[in-house]
């Protein structure tokens, strides 16, 4: 079992940055990805970007451009630099592993812009 730890959310402002975090709770070892989704309320939760062990990443078009993820796998944490939000951003954004066949998520922080 792997447990997954966010941090970094809040309110920002339009056109602010935030940092977020997502470490594992244990080695992680072999392929996997981690990345981020989110959910905004009334809306089913989507991909905004992955990062695989390989090093090749992932983003949905909406992000393309202002967010960016990071990985250190020596400390089994996943970062998501986000720039430039915009109301449309906000949500409540969720980490996720994936170790096929698991998926394992993180409880998910908010993410609120305001215009």
């Amino acid at each position: 079992q792997v447990q997954l730890v966010e941090s970094g959310g809040g309110l920002v402002q339009a056109g602010g940055s935030l940092r977020l975090s997502c470490a594992a709770s244990r080695s992680i070892f072999g392929y996997n990805t981690m990345g981020w989704y989110r959910q905004a309320p009334g809306k089913q939760r989507e991909l905004v970007a992955v990062s695989t062990s390989g090093g090749s990443t992932n983003y949905a078009d909406s992000v393309k451009g202002r967010f960016t993820i990071s990985r250190d796998n020596a400390k089994n944490t996943v970062y998501l630099q986000m720039n430039s939000l915009k109301p449309e951003d906000t949500a409540v954004y969720y980490c996720n592993l994936r170790i096929l066949p698991f998926d394992y998520w993180g409880q998910g922080t908010q993410v609120t812009v305001s215009s």
